[in-house]
């Protein structure tokens, strides 16, 4: 959570309206993997799986460097 709100996105994937809570997301990222660049977990029994240009385009923002940014390791 913390490394979350340093990055700013907290609110977006704690947001109850979108149907997202602390403990959906907690077991998201305890049961997540990532595979030559594609994202797979499972929450409540419902298998997530997306890549870079996915998550951008469902987030509305460009994936252009997001390979490079997932390799970072975070101040957190």
């Amino acid at each position: 959570m913390e490394k979350l709100r340093s990055e700013g996105w907290l609110e977006l994937f704690t947001n109850t309206q979108l149907g997202c809570s602390q403990l959906d997301l907690a077991e998201f990222y305890a049961r997540v993997t990532v595979t030559e660049g594609t994202v797979t977990s499972v929450v409540n029994g419902v298998r997530i799986e997306f890549d870079a240009q996915t998550l951008g385009d469902i987030l509305g923002v460009p994936a252009a460097g997001l390979t490079y940014m997932s390799r970072r390791t975070s101040p957190c």
